[in-house]
């Protein structure tokens, strides 16, 4: 995985914020994935189209935090979604 690549999420993946979670359903395979308010970010950036650099960048503004370790915890959690079939690489 390349911090250059872009996902879009599948239409069959719906999402939904329950109290500080967001729900993350594959209604196609039943896949459940729960994301915390960070992960929450990342999966709306990644909806808005921009690639994992750019949701890095975006991230970076809002949060106090290493660039590395911001860049490795955004393309593990693309991994992981990518893995359930809850994003694919375009």
């Amino acid at each position: 995985m390349m911090l250059s690549e872009k996902f879009t999420i599948p239409n069959q993946v719906m999402a939904r914020t329950v109290g500080d979670e967001t729900v993350i359903l594959d209604l196609a395979s039943g896949t459940y994935f729960g994301l915390d308010p960070v992960g929450a970010r990342v999966w709306q950036l990644i909806g808005e189209g921009k690639e994992l650099a750019e949701i890095c960048e975006t991230m970076l503004e809002e949060y106090e935090v290493a660039t590395e370790r911001l860049q490795a915890d955004v393309m593990r959690l693309a991994a992981e979604l990518a893995e359930r079939n809850l994003i694919v690489k375009t």
